[in-house]
């Protein structure tokens, strides 16, 4: 069984189902990318994966542990992090305050954590009693990815972390989730540059109306020619 395993959901918002038998796997310390085109579904399988979407069918296990039936906030405690897209950080408070608003289910001490994610972002060192509403927008998704970091997960999953970031901000960001691979924790990333982050996966996710359409390693997807033409531009 791998690590997460989230297989044959199907679910969506009220009557209409959106995901239709979608597998998503991801073994530990991998890099797992789900890609497609607007409106294929990829947000709706990371909350499904993530509790906040009630699956009429289907199973997610975390470590070999069945959490279907749980809540975000009991994933967040079995060791899921979820960085969504818009309205990640609070911006009113400082990039410290908002560390440490990621370790509020911890009991122990936890500013080792927090030294770790200032080594992986060394900027937020910098910036560390500035508040988050006030850096641009490559440091503010910093900050969200080192406030899930706060909680140890072990799996971190991140919905389009370079979404509205320049390309050199997109390559120093992938560069970071690697890091974070190398220390054991598995990557689930949904990402419109489908190009640059199946270069960086392990494992890809094409999906198409809610559906796996491709799943393969990511280098086998970039290779393969189909792929190429329908959703990387040739």
């Amino acid at each position: 069984m791998s690590f997460l395993d989230a297989s044959s959901m199907t679910g969506g918002y009220g009557a209409a189902d959106i995901l239709h038998d979608c597998t998503l796997k991801v073994e530990k310390g991998q890099i797992a990318v789900i890609v497609g085109p607007n409106g294929a579904g990829k947000s709706t399988a990371m909350k499904a994966v993530f509790g906040m979407l009630r699956l009429r069918a289907g199973k997610v296990t975390l470590d070999g542990d069945d959490i279907t039936a749980l809540s975000p906030q009991e994933r967040v405690r079995k060791g899921m992090g979820f960085v969504p897209q818009v309205n990640n950080v609070f911006p009113t408070m400082s990039v410290e305050e908002n560390l440490e608003m990621g370790a509020f289910i911890r009991t122990d001490d936890f500013r080792d954590t927090m030294e770790q994610v200032y080594d992986l972002f060394p900027i937020l060192r910098e910036k560390r009693f500035q508040n988050a509403g006030e850096l641009s927008g490559g440091q503010r998704q910093q900050v969200a990815v080192g406030r899930a970091l706060m909680t140890k997960p072990k799996l971190l999953m991140l919905d389009e972390p370079t979404a509205g970031v320049s390309p050199i901000v997109m390559d120093e960001l992938f560069d970071r989730i690697i890091e974070v691979a190398r220390t054991g924790i598995s990557i689930l990333m949904v990402e419109q540059n489908a190009r640059q982050a199946l270069e960086i996966a392990d494992m890809g996710y094409v999906l198409v109306q809610g559906a796996n359409r491709y799943t393969d390693t990511g280098a086998a997807l970039m290779a393969d020619p189909e792929v190429r033409r329908t959703f990387l531009g040739g």
